[in-house]
């Protein structure tokens, strides 16, 4: 397995990603959406999501396919995002077919960044401008680190971020995987130079420094997100929200058990995970382009990608991500240049 063209989400033929952002706001919006509908289902494992739409995406459910998905900042504010992106498919013609009407379907998550410096007095809810801005954004070539949906995230120690990656399988089917990780856990180790997601790193896509060697590192949760919001009551300001996606041909449940599977790439990616503070939830995606040779081995190999690309991706949103004016936490990269000043002789 190697890295796509691209190494984002949008290896996968026909998908395009978007971000809009306001900086001083400190929160952004990403959408994924696709030159035709997609089939999707969902999976959660955080114990405080914010959600829109989710249980259309179960396999019992009459809707078959959708035509966009939204992650936002914003917690609750930012679940109109997906009513900017609605309005947005609306206007295009796209949507559900029920008689002579068309009802865009786009689900969407949310994460929590509220308290993290930016100016949050708006007059008017700016999450659905946001959404229209970020849909109509939309191509195979996008930013990653501090913009989007990663704008104002924050790991435990460090500032999170929006990150993506993808992998083509031995068959030629790709994998991809599109994540903003604002988790209350650390995606590095005790140091804040190392990645947790380091063995399954490839071509240097976040710094090449490799696994820390240290033992006994999971002992150690300190967390300055905590030490700032923990006094104040905001224990559950956290969430890492994500998409991976295939061009193998699934089905609704097939869907399903891949973002399972893909759940472990947080697991290995952030320390700790999925947390009753946290929103931890992961949107599946499949094109139907190609046809699965050997259904239950293939998916199996399609879930373990989409579970390395997601960790993988984690650590790129945090590995790009840059400050700005107001930042409650540093970025990875103020932390290794100062880590690398002191290094030399």
């Amino acid at each position: 397995m190697e890295p796509g063209p691209l190494n984002l989400i949008t290896d996968i033929a026909g998908l395009r990603v978007g971000n809009a952002q306001d900086e001083a706001l400190k929160s952004g919006v990403t959408v994924m959406t696709a030159d035709a509908p997609f089939t999707a289902s969902v999976h959660v494992m955080g114990g405080a999501p914010g959600t829109r739409e989710t249980d259309l995406l179960a396999a019992d459910k009459t809707v078959s396919q959708i035509d966009a998905l939204v992650l936002s900042g914003g917690s609750a504010f930012g679940l109109d995002a997906c009513s900017g992106v609605t309005e947005a498919l609306r206007k295009a013609g796209r949507g559900f077919q029920v008689g002579e009407a068309v009802v865009p379907i786009v689900p969407g998550a949310i994460l929590f960044d509220l308290v993290n410096g930016g100016d949050k007095g708006w007059a008017t809810n700016p999450y659905a401008t946001l959404g229209g801005e970020a849909f109509a954004a939309a191509d195979t070539m996008f930013d990653l680190g501090s913009v989007g949906a990663g704008t104002g995230a924050l790991s435990a120690n460090l500032k999170g971020g929006l990150g993506s990656a993808s992998l083509v399988l031995p068959s030629g089917v790709t994998v991809g995987a599109l994540v903003a990780a604002n988790p209350m856990g650390s995606v590095t180790t005790p140091g804040d130079t190392h990645f947790w997601a380091a063995p399954f790193e490839l071509n240097g896509e976040f710094g090449g420094l490799g696994p820390d060697v240290r033992a006994g590192l999971g002992l150690d949760l300190s967390s300055r997100k905590s030490a700032l919001f923990a006094p104040k009551g905001d224990e559950r300001a956290n969430t890492t929200i994500a998409i991976v996606a295939t061009d193998a041909a699934l089905s609704k449940a097939q869907c399903k058990r891949m973002s399972v599977a893909a759940h472990d790439g947080i697991a290995r990616a952030v320390v700790p995970a999925h947390s009753p503070g946290d929103g931890d939830l992961v949107f599946s995606v499949s094109t139907s382009a190609r046809e699965l040779r050997n259904p239950q081995v293939d998916l199996t190999l399609i879930g373990h990608a989409a579970a390395l690309c997601l960790s993988r991706a984690i650590a790129r949103a945090t590995y790009l991500a840059r400050p700005a004016e107001g930042d409650l936490l540093p970025c990875w990269i103020d932390i290794r240049q100062g880590s690398a000043k002191s290094e030399l002789p």
